[in-house]
């Protein structure tokens, strides 16, 4: 191809069931979820949409965040502004991002689209792992993100941020988790 990578090229991606995202023209490609991390995505996004204010929409695929020509990311599930949605796009940085990690995905997840997220300005950054199962919950501090907290299995988590919610994976994941 000769040049980096915009939104555009996306279109000509085969629909093969892989995951195509860009961040900074450079192309990822991963492949379709399987039922443990598709259970987990699902049963995340209804606790936090049951909890969710007005104003905040949860979104999971086919919803992306497209913060300029060269960047397209699919979070697994995202908080955005009613006011920052277009059709299927998220404009601007959104609320919270959740990634749903799996062995093909935990190092893009943990380095790639978490520096990304952070370049945006997401201002929370959440990392599900269902297979321990754990929750890696980053906040962005100034420019960068530290990790607030870390919880595993039956250990609840509790935050204000970016509304008030309470999240035990075990009760989450049920019998499907590790």
């Amino acid at each position: 191809m000769g040049r980096p990578f915009t939104v555009d090229d996306l279109e000509f991606m085969p629909d093969d069931g892989n995951v195509y995202e860009l961040i900074d023209g450079v192309l990822f490609v991963s492949p379709a979820p399987g039922r443990r991390h598709q259970r987990a995505l699902l049963r995340l996004g209804e606790l936090l949409d049951d909890a969710c204010p007005e104003e905040l929409a949860v979104l999971w695929p086919p919803y992306v965040v497209r913060p300029s020509p060269d960047t397209e990311l699919r979070p697994d599930v995202q908080l955005a502004w009613d006011s920052d949605i277009r059709g299927e796009v998220v404009v601007d940085a959104p609320e919270l991002v959740v990634e749903v990690v799996d062995p093909s995905s935990t190092i893009n997840d943990l380095n790639n689209k978490k520096a990304a997220y952070e370049r945006m300005g997401v201002p929370h950054y959440w990392i599900l792992d269902p297979a321990r199962p754990a929750l890696l919950v980053y906040d962005l501090v100034g420019d960068c993100y530290e990790l607030a907290d870390e919880v595993v299995a039956e250990e609840p988590f509790e935050t204000e941020e970016p509304f008030p919610v309470r999240i035990v994976l075990t009760e989450l994941l049920g019998r499907h988790a590790w």
